[in-house]
């Protein structure tokens, strides 16, 4: 159902430094135009005392962890008590939240990650919102470009929605886990606290508090 893919159904904003890049926005995709310019103007509020201003609009949190063999693009925002491991690379458009990690070999892109998301272990997530504690497990990956090159449509609501953007990712919920090896096609959804189980090909919409065995195969939670 559409209502179940709204940011308000997926998110809690209480849990992202950039919780005013979705107002007047229903769906998540809306945003991925907006994080540039949003980075831009937020990273110039930030108190100097807590944040720490490098290279062409990169501001780094004082608390933060950033490795030295990490590569960080701007415009980005790595926020309190959130660590960049090794080799990491951030290509821009990128706010890494709270406590967030971003680990070993793993690539972000125009990406919105909310506090203590976890994406520790050769990932790559591009033109995608992470959720609150959404956790993607080794070797995961977000593709984000359909291989004919046309716009995406998002499917799996009460009626597919034309996006007109040909790049998006994927949309985790708050507390989403998902298995390592896993592949979540260009427009995926998936619902607060549901996981994915390992080896995945992911599209369309899971709803949340699910169990995602394989395609055909999902089951609800139980209480």
């Amino acid at each position: 159902m559409n209502e179940d893919i709204t940011i308000q159904s997926l998110y809690n904003l209480n849990e992202t430094i950039a919780a005013a890049i979705f107002e007047g926005c229903t769906f998540p995709w809306e945003v991925l135009p907006k994080i540039g310019d949003f980075i831009v103007a937020l990273g110039n509020t930030l108190s100097e005392e807590e944040y720490e201003k490098k290279g062409d609009c990169i501001w780094i949190a004082k608390s933060a962890q950033v490795f030295k063999s990490a590569y960080i693009n701007g415009p980005c925002i790595i926020g309190k008590e959130a660590q960049v491991r090794h080799c990491a690379f951030i290509r821009g458009n990128a706010i890494v939240g709270e406590g967030a990690v971003v680990g070993n070999s793993t690539e972000l892109k125009n990406v919105i990650l909310f506090n203590k998301v976890q994406v520790p272990h050769y990932n790559y997530v591009g033109d995608s919102i992470l959720g609150y504690k959404a956790h993607m497990g080794a070797g995961s990956i977000t593709s984000n470009v359909k291989s004919d090159k046309k716009p995406i449509v998002i499917k799996g609501a009460d009626a597919p929605i034309e996006t007109g953007l040909k790049k998006i990712g994927a949309f985790l919920g708050d507390e989403v886990e998902i298995g390592c090896g896993s592949v979540l096609n260009p427009g995926t959804i998936i619902g607060k606290q549901s996981n994915i189980y390992p080896l995945s090909s992911v599209r369309g919409f899971v709803q949340a508090r699910s169990i995602y065995k394989k395609q055909g195969e999902i089951v609800k939670k139980l209480d």
